[in-house]
């Protein structure tokens, strides 16, 4: 028996990088090219895998140690060659018995063995853990396939795909299997448009992530729309054509400066960090033949209602032509979606994830509003506020769904123009 120091070898750049995981322990035995440790530079994370077979004596590094070519990992108890032949006829023999076990062991046990390193971390490498916390996904709930439960990308994949189908298999009847929809007469198959199957993923994962609460309130637009209907040209004296949603964007920019936590996202919650946004990308919800889509309107606290509502002329057209740029669907404050020109009153809008909140629209109508003593017939908008309780509380909501009826209201719709 002999004793090897494993040492890191040369792995180029990488050097006085930080040990994020260690995947072996005091008196474990491993195999040639088991890894041993995963260390991270700035711009991606390698696994040093062990040079020979052994027994592990000593385990000489930990979790958030230095390391660079050179630093000794471990004390390895290695076998002379004189005993490997003997070595390799047992291994081979305890291999066959273990297949044997093995296969008498039900399936369902093994999904259940929970496997963590010796750090006490689910271990993963830091792109699969990107890729979990993207999806809104806990780690630490999900076993691994390889080595030591180790997780990839592909144990996420199928962790969320049997969350979804569970409840649905649980519910299903017998009799529900026994006919095909063609039994009862003819029927056709079609594709689901590219963007629906985009946004459906982003859908699932706004909703099973986010706790959604909605406020449904009305707004009295009555002067809005009186002095949005007198609008004329300076120049020609023709009779602008603004749309509402532009003076409903520059009310949603007021009541966001008034309260930031709405310009918000907490997509890094496991760490206790919220990202405030400095800026005012407002999204807006636009329908398509192909599915809905959600562009920006950049800078919208910098822009007046003239250009506004000819931005959004612009970005839709691009949207159904879909010569819009990807990148513009990332990086908003807050979404508006609007079922004004299409009909109804109040609805449950999921938020666009990872923002924090979201503004929904129906159509305005004429109503009886009992004002000092009176019925008065004004022009009401229904508003549906859904927002992520995690970080907006009911009377946080309420009072910003009081602040946007103040700002479409009679006092401040003229300084929304300007």
């Amino acid at each position: 028996m002999l004793d090897k120091k494993i040492k890191v070898p040369n792995i180029g750049d990488f050097k006085n990088v930080e040990v994020i995981e260690v995947l072996v322990s005091n008196g474990q035995s491993i195999k040639k090219n088991d890894p041993l440790i995963t260390i991270e530079s700035d711009k991606s994370s390698v696994e040093i895998p062990s040079p020979d077979d052994g027994k592990i004596k000593l385990l000489n590094i930990k979790v958030g140690d230095k390391i660079s070519e050179g630093s000794t990992i471990l004390t390895l108890v290695t076998e002379d060659s004189d005993n490997n032949a003997q070595t390799e006829k047992n291994v081979k023999k305890k291999e066959i018995q273990k297949q044997k076990e093995e296969r008498n062991i039900q399936k369902t046990t093994k999904q259940e063995i929970r496997v963590t390193n010796i750090s006490g971390r689910t271990s993963a490498s830091p792109k699969t853990r990107k890729f979990a916390r993207e999806l809104g996904v806990n780690i630490d709930q999900i076993s691994g396939s390889e080595r030591l439960g180790r997780v990839l990308e592909s144990d996420i994949k199928t962790y969320i795909s049997s969350k979804l189908n569970k409840s649905k298999e649980q519910q299903e009847t017998k009799s529900k299997n026994e006919y095909a929809h063609s039994d009862f007469g003819k029927i056709e198959i079609k594709d689901i448009p590219r963007v629906k199957k985009l946004a459906s993923k982003y859908l699932i994962n706004s909703w099973t992530t986010i706790p959604h609460v909605t406020n449904h309130d009305e707004a009295d637009i009555t002067e809005m729309e009186d002095f949005r209907n007198s609008l004329t040209d300076m120049y020609t004296g023709e009779k602008k054509k603004i749309t509402p949603l532009a003076f409903i964007v520059r009310a949603l920019v007021a009541s966001l400066k008034k309260f930031p936590n709405f310009n918000s996202s907490i997509d890094d919650i496991e760490n206790g960090k919220i990202t405030m946004k400095k800026y005012f990308h407002i999204g807006i919800a636009v329908d398509t033949p192909y599915g809905l889509m959600v562009p920006k309107i950049r800078n919208s606290d910098n822009k007046n209602i003239d250009y506004i509502s000819n931005e959004l002329k612009i970005i839709s057209e691009k949207c159904r032509t879909q010569k819009i740029d990807k990148k513009e669907f990332f990086g908003g404050s807050m979404t508006i979606t609007s079922l004004g020109g299409i009909g109804g009153s109040f609805f449950t809008p999921i938020i666009n994830y990872p923002e924090v909140a979201i503004l929904g629209i129906g159509r305005a109508e004429k109503k009886q509003v009992f004002i000092n003593g009176k019925f008065h017939k004004r022009t009401m908008l229904p508003l549906s506020l859904s927002y992520d309780h995690r970080i907006i509380d009911g009377a946080e909501a309420a009072k910003f769904n009081n602040d946007i009826k103040e700002n479409l209201g009679k006092n401040f719709a003229y300084k929304l123009a300007i």
